[in-house]
């Protein structure tokens, strides 16, 4: 027998490869080590037989077989198991990176290969100027994304519409930590409010970085759209199953990049991934605004989210004749910069604007009212063997429930209904032009969705019953503070779309330099003419032709915002004791399970009801608990099931946040949530 002792002094020998840009200088060693040996030590030893002259603190071990990385310098070879046969790199932890942003540009940029993909893209995102990076994250393209038309396959990689922007010179980009000042509104670059513009004086403090005032404007800015024949080449989805397609490729956040199998010089995109987009403000947004908007364009172009054509064509007038123009013009003139404030009195005037809001008479008179809705509606029910029966009834909303009587004076008796809309469907049925005010709500109940249709007489009632609704599908009532709002952003949205058509504007559209092509998506060009199209969007550019350009583009979110199929992330699965496949969407407070070949709902579970998760990572099935014993459990087809288990802890935690907390984030409790155990 021999000793541990005796065993622990033998030495052996172990093959190691430096990744270096040094020609004529060898790159593999053959170290004589033993396995008390900490990599801290292993690492000295390598660096002394290298005897190369340079600094050598950003690289770290790569173990090959075992695709990860060797960090913790003070473990020995033995805890870390690396034995004689181990492949280890000795390789640089910050590598060059091309990222595709949602604005379709592509930028090249040191990134940490080593560090979580949640931090590297927290790194990422103070290089780009873009607070609240836990809204996004990377994906990578799956193969029948990359292109729609195969003879194109060869430049895939390449961006179609613009060249790649370098921004290799950041600290973070060196290896060294990024300023974590991005995070404290004092040290933010401040923009101008209405062009969106970054003030000069606060971009000088960025002047050894990355963001330049020139990348500043590019990123803050819209550009020139895409030709017609650009957008028929990018991949559009058809069906649900396509969709699936755009949500395979997320990044595990609680893994590094290169255990994920990403390479130097890889394209990924950074997109939103999670639709909650916490706090935008104009002064210090400009780039994240921009972004978001650039994403919510490009979705509806390609299709990725279905809309009318009434209001594809607001979608339009936004995009031509505001944010195109605005940027073109704002790019042409020099920005004109407020005057500077100090941000803490800034923050101060805020709060008293915020106090002295409304009277105390007001603010006790909401406390102690209980709000309540009734009037006169129709109710639609769909039959199956006939047509659809309409008829009035007086209805009376309170808390989260619908109840409609005969009529107003039985209001005070039974109703013949009471509709409980917690955790239901909420569906717009509008047409401003035909004067068609519905509401569709599809209620869950035992057996799947029970359908209902509401039907109001003009836009205020439709705006005061449609937030309602809105707010009890959520759980919450009219008393809650976000009801005024809904209220108002609904109008709004109205009212962009009633427009009246100007025949000045309108007779000579033929005189307007535009190509209706690149404003809606191929779909609508295939149904119009060019000519028809360009009168279309001008009527509709009436109602929103005085807004500024940061205006344009929140209007533009907001109705994107407002469209029934916004944040939902599709994936195919298959649930536990089912025969056939389903599609299941997630979205920022529920899944929703969608019949595959209809794309009708089938049932909705709220995260609100949810007592428990969890993933059974042997067969890769994810299971659920809600209150009322409801338990459901499906094992994802079109996506490793790791992405469906954190999109719902990762929309858990989002909802966490709040503006005290000084915009520090809680990365342990995201990995927590979002992890696992595999």
């Amino acid at each position: 027998m021999v000793s541990s002792t005796e065993y622990g002094s033998h030495t052996w020998e172990l093959l190691l490869t430096v990744d270096h840009q040094h020609e004529g200088v060898q790159n593999e060693f053959s170290l004589h080590v033993t396995g008390d040996l900490h990599v801290g030590g292993l690492m000295l030893k390598l660096v002394e037989q290298i005897q190369i002259p340079q600094d050598w603190s950003d690289y770290a071990f790569w173990w090959e077989q075992k695709k990860c990385w060797l960090l913790k310098t003070h473990w020995t070879l033995d805890k870390c198991g690396v034995q004689a046969d181990a492949k280890l790199i000795f390789t640089t932890q910050h590598k060059m990176l091309r990222l595709r942003l949602p604005n379709m540009k592509t930028v090249r940029l040191k990134v940490s290969f080593s560090s979580m993909v949640f931090k590297a893209v927290s790194d990422i995102c103070k290089m780009l100027n873009i607070r609240r990076s836990e809204e996004l994250s990377l994906l990578k393209q799956s193969e029948g994304t990359l292109k729609k038309k195969k003879k194109k396959d060869k430049n895939s990689k390449e961006p179609a519409t613009e060249d790649i922007l370098n921004l290799c010179n950041s600290p973070a980009s060196s290896g060294l930590p990024a300023n974590p000042g991005l995070y404290s509104k004092t040290m933010t670059p401040t923009y101008d409010p209405v062009s969106g513009s970054p003030a000069s004086s606060t971009v000088t403090w960025f002047s050894d970085g990355s963001v330049t005032e020139q990348n500043c404007s590019i990123l803050a800015l819209s550009h020139a759209s895409c030709s017609p024949e650009t957008l028929a080449e990018m991949y559009q989805p058809r069906t649900l199953a396509d969709k699936a397609k755009l949500n395979a490729g997320w990044l595990d956040s609680s893994r590094s990049l290169m255990e994920q199998g990403v390479l130097e010089e890889d394209q990924l995109l950074l997109r939103f991934k999670y639709y909650t987009f916490f706090d935008l403000n104009p002064k210090y947004d400009a780039v994240r605004i921009n972004q978001i908007y650039e994403q919510a364009r490009w979705a509806i172009l390609l299709e990725e989210i279905d809309c009318t054509e009434e209001e594809m064509l607001i979608f339009a007038a936004l995009q031509a004749y505001h944010v195109s123009k605005l940027s073109l013009s704002s790019e042409t003139q020099d920005s004109i910069c407020e005057s500077e404030v100090d941000e803490v009195e800034a923050a101060l005037s805020n709060l008293e604007v915020t106090l002295e809001g409304g009277n105390k008479s007001k603010i006790l008179e909401d406390i102690t009212d209980i709000p309540k809705l009734a009037d006169n509606l129709k109710l639609v029910r769909p039959k199956k063997l006939a047509l659809k029966a309409i008829k009035s009834y007086w209805f009376v909303f309170r808390d989260t429930s619908v109840s409609y009587f005969k009529n107003k004076e039985s209001a005070q008796g039974e109703p013949i209904e009471k509709l409980n809309l917690k955790g239901c469907e909420v569906v717009p049925d509008v047409n401003v032009a035909a004067k068609k005010f519905g509401i569709k709500l599809l209620i869950p109940v035992a057996d799947g969705m029970n359908e209902v249709y509401l039907r109001c007489d003009n836009e205020d009632q439709y705006a005061r019953w449609m937030a309602a609704c809105v707010l009890a599908s959520k759980g919450r009532t009219m008393a809650d503070s976000s009801y005024q709002p809904e209220v108002q952003k609904i109008l709004s949205f109205l009212q962009m779309k009633n427009w009246t058509m100007c025949s000045q504007t309108a007779s000579e559209p033929e005189n307007v330099d535009m190509k209706p092509e690149c404003f809606v998506s191929p779909r609508y060009t295939k149904k119009f003419k060019s000519k028809q199209l360009t009168a279309r969007i001008l009527e509709a550019h009436q109602n929103v032709s005085q807004m500024s350009l940061v205006d344009a583009k929140l209007r533009f979110i907001q109705a994107w915002q407002s469209l029934p199929e916004f944040g939902l992330s599709y994936y195919i699965v298959r649930f536990k004791g089912s025969k056939k496949d389903d599609v299941l969407g997630v979205s920022y407070n529920r899944l929703i399970r969608i019949d595959m070949a209809t794309g009708d709902p089938i049932t909705t579970w709220r995260f609100s009801n949810m007592k428990q998760w969890n993933v059974n990572w042997e067969i890769r099935q994810v299971a659920i608990e809600f209150d009322q014993n409801v338990s459901i459990a499906f094992t994802c087809l079109s996506a490793d099931c790791k992405i469906i288990h954190e999109y719902i802890g990762g929309y858990i935690f989002l909802s966490t946040r709040s503006k005290d907390h000084n915009e520090t984030l809680d990365e342990e409790l995201f990995h927590k949530l979002t992890g696992g155990q595999e």
